[in-house]
């Protein structure tokens, strides 16, 4: 996912895809656990596009907060 994607997005969209992502991130814990997880790299990826949604988001509210 690219920062360009992910600022198209709306709130509530990041919101949504943030917590699908937390889910998948949770998954790919126990698979690497248990010694099921076959991609390894993906839970990098993962932890990324979670900090990349939470850098817009927190930037948004900054934004938000000093507009007020």
């Amino acid at each position: 996912m690219k920062v360009a994607d992910v600022r198209a997005k709306s709130d509530d969209e990041l919101k949504e895809q943030l917590m699908d992502l937390r889910k998948e991130a949770f998954n790919l814990r126990f698979q690497a656990a248990s010694g099921q997880l076959e991609n390894t790299a993906r839970v990098r990826q993962v932890r990324r596009d979670i900090a990349r949604i939470k850098t817009v988001l927190t930037e948004r509210h900054r934004v938000q907060a000093a507009a007020s």
